[in-house]
């Protein structure tokens, strides 16, 4: 069995060159991406003075197409070049992001943004099969949260420079950054080696639903990893009821504007940073599902925080909570899923995750904005806290009865000796 030693950390991950220059990439890109995401928020919010519903709609644009097309692309990226793939959609990209220059139209930007998920379907799947490839394995935890730490860095500084660039330039810095990020991105990638070895089934020809199928059979066959997947569904569910409207609560509840909107994001950023640094400790004595289940019942505490005094305050507060659990579930559930499926799988199970997520993000998008407008934000975040904390009550019960957190704590520790070995 490896023993904790044996595990690499952050800094022997980035002495290799092609994860620095992929985490590199990352840092650039995601700082871009939530520069124009936080400039469209505030952009509909405060300037076209958006409803509930209309700054939901930004979202749902967003997630319908990782719901539809992210299965298939994940059959498509465990067939071509993950390298260009990657490539071809940081180009395709910048160029949808230059288009936001030109409009002002709440249609139009839906459309854009339908556009951008639509290629990032085939990115995100093909980014994490990069990862599998040229992490060693026993940095993969390590990779990982470098990954997660872009966008957690990239949390904390683009939501109050944005707040600041929309306020003294327009939302049209915001874009012309973020179009530069994904081209950067592009020609960092081109300087990497990416040479994934398939088995002999992956390379027998297959029909796309063929292939489909074994991705979706592959998470609901495996007892531990579909139980962490369906829990981060549902959590995931409940935390956009709350997520997407947080710029209206700002409006609305908290009366103030979109630079506080911008800096409450910025502490979900500080708090997965320092939920991140936690991991590692705490992996080597709990199990992986079990750290899913406790980062989904924190992250409900902390949206009840915010339901409940409706203060600046305790609103920061609970933005810290929730960033600290929220790399509990997020992290974790990713290396599980890269350690726990075959090389030739990769593609098509990332994919199927990103699709179940996004789904129940859509579904949330529907849901909030006229619960909102009829019940009132406070009370919609009353009951996504109760969804999270029921979740995460569920997961306690059925980690106890079924033993699934102390055989996947086996099974890991088994996987990095072998690895090691």
């Amino acid at each position: 069995m490896a023993s904790p030693a044996a595990t690499l950390g952050f800094r022997e991950v980035l002495q290799l060159r092609s994860i620095r220059r992929l985490w590199m990439a990352q840092i650039v890109s995601i700082f871009g991406d939530f520069l124009a995401v936080f400039a469209v928020f505030s952009l509909v919010t405060f300037q076209l003075h958006g409803t509930p519903t209309q700054v939901s709609m930004i979202l749902v644009a967003y997630l319908a197409p990782l719901t539809v097309v992210s299965p298939l692309a994940g059959v498509f990226v465990d067939k071509w070049s993950v390298k260009w793939t990657m490539i071809a959609s940081d180009a395709i990209r910048g160029v949808l992001v230059l288009v936001l220059l030109f409009v002002r139209d709440l249609n139009a930007i839906y459309a854009i943004f339908f556009g951008l998920s639509t290629v990032s379907s085939f990115f995100i799947p093909a980014q994490s099969v990069a990862v599998r490839t040229l992490a060693p394995a026993a940095g993969l935890m390590a990779v990982n949260g470098l990954m997660s730490q872009a966008v957690q860095a990239s949390q904390i500084i683009s939501p109050s420079v944005s707040g600041l660039l929309v306020q003294w330039f327009g939302a049209n810095s915001c874009f012309l950054f973020d179009s530069f990020s994904f081209f950067f991105s592009a020609g960092m990638v081109m300087t990497l080696t990416i040479e994934r070895q398939h088995s002999g089934a992956a390379a027998a020809a297959s029909s796309v639903l063929s292939s489909l199928r074994q991705g979706f059979r592959f998470i609901f066959t495996h007892g531990a990893l579909s139980f962490v997947i369906l829990a981060m569904t549902a959590g995931m569910f409940a935390v956009r009821c709350f997520g997407a409207l947080l710029s209206v609560y700002v409006r609305d509840v908290l009366s103030s504007s979109a630079a506080l909107f911008g800096m409450l994001n910025s502490l979900i950023g500080i708090g997965m940073i320092c939920g991140t640094q936690t991991i590692p400790r705490l992996a080597r004595s709990i199990s992986k599902p079990l750290m899913v289940v406790c980062g989904v019942s924190g992250m409900g505490a902390a949206v009840l925080i915010t339901a409940i005094f409706g203060r600046i305050g305790t609103t920061a507060a609970g933005m810290l909570g929730l960033g600290f659990f929220a790399a509990f579930v997020m992290v974790t559930s990713f290396t599980l899923l890269q350690q726990e499926t075959p090389r030739e799988l990769l593609g098509r199970v990332t994919s199927s995750l990103m699709s179940l997520l996004a789904g129940s993000q859509v579904v949330a998008m529907f849901v909030a904005g006229p619960v909102a407008e009829r019940a009132g934000i406070r009370n919609l975040y009353f009951a996504s806290a109760a969804m999270l904390a029921a979740i995460g009550l569920i997961g306690f019960s059925r980690l106890r009865k079924s033993g699934a957190g102390d055989k996947m704590a086996a099974s890991g520790a088994v996987s990095e000796a072998e690895a090691s070995g």
